[in-house]
């Protein structure tokens, strides 16, 4: 499907690797939300000129979340300046600085939407002196502003180790800091490209210690290649940092130009992951194939404040 955005790139043209070879197994079949609460929130997102992750990443849940009135907005645009292998946000040379009245638009939305928790999320912004962080500051204290009572949680990119950065973003106290740290270490070079296995740890250790009253949350995609004893691995490096919920679920191809899957994991090693994701530490954690970072959100966040 071609990309709905004019993108602007310097970049060469990336890789073309072969589509997945593995027919979708039967409890990856997603049944298509297309009612009047999705409709509705199309059309609030389009007429506030906002992007939703959920659309740019799509996501395998987006019609299921948004017909709950449910999305995860992204800020900063809809270009980002890494291209990782993964994803499917169209990747390029941001065209001019961040809208600076994004957050206003944002907050709107929640309130358009009658939104008790909402997650904000952005591309990654290399380009920026703070790599934005100091909209989604602005934003969650639009939101708090526009729409008392309601829970934000933000997930952020590494701002490149830029703790300045990370501080700005800590210092409005956003109801969950999320930073997904995606795969495992031996797998960064060509899932995560920009990225630091290592950096991505120390982000998950500052902000807890920085702020340990606010909860802390990342996520890895599995079906890449990752060995069990990696992931398990990667699992005790994200508990020792203070990790309070971990997400896990089914790398899904968006598009031959991606990496492929190399296998689908199975609803029974998600539960067996969950199983010893508790018993490492974590407050919660969300396994299954059809996860992704925001889903059930707010059931996770209420989990981890418990």
């Amino acid at each position: 499907m071609a990309s709905p955005f004019n993108i602007i790139s310097n970049s060469p043209a990336p890789p073309v690797f072969a589509p997945n070879a593995h027919p979708r197994p039967d409890w990856l079949r997603v049944k298509f939300f297309g009612g009047e609460r999705y409709q509705d929130l199309k059309r609030i997102m389009r007429t506030l000129d906002l992007h939703t992750v959920c659309e740019s990443a799509r996501c395998p849940n987006m019609g299921e979340c948004w017909e709950h009135g449910t999305a995860t907005f992204m800020i900063l645009g809809d270009i980002c300046t890494r291209a990782c292998g993964f994803c499917a946000v169209p990747s390029g040379k941001p065209v001019g600085p961040p809208d600076e009245d994004e957050p206003f638009r944002v907050a709107e939305a929640v309130a358009k939407m009658g939104l008790r928790y909402a997650v904000v999320t952005s591309v990654n912004r290399d380009d920026q002196a703070d790599g934005g962080a100091h909209i989604f500051a602005r934003t969650i204290e639009e939101i708090r502003r526009r729409v008392p009572g309601c829970k934000v949680e933000v997930l952020i990119p590494d701002f490149r180790g830029d703790w300045d950065a990370l501080d700005v973003v800590l210092a409005v106290r956003p109801d969950i800091l999320n930073h997904n740290t995606e795969t495992v270490p031996r797998l960064y070079r060509q899932v995560r490209k920009g990225a630091v296995y290592e950096r991505s740890l120390e982000l998950l250790r500052r902000s807890k210690a920085a702020h340990p009253e606010v909860p802390t949350k990342t996520g890895l995609m599995l079906g890449l290649g990752e060995e069990k004893d990696e992931v398990l691995a990667t699992l005790q490096d994200l508990a020792a940092q203070g990790t309070d919920i971990l997400t896990l679920g089914q790398y899904l191809q968006p598009t031959r130009e991606h990496l492929p899957i190399v296998r689908y994991v199975h609803p029974k090693e998600f539960a067996e992951y969950k199983v010893l994701g508790e018993a490492m530490g974590f407050k919660h954690v969300e396994a299954g194939p059809l996860v992704r970072s925001s889903y059930h959100a707010f059931d996770q966040a209420e989990s981890a404040v418990r």
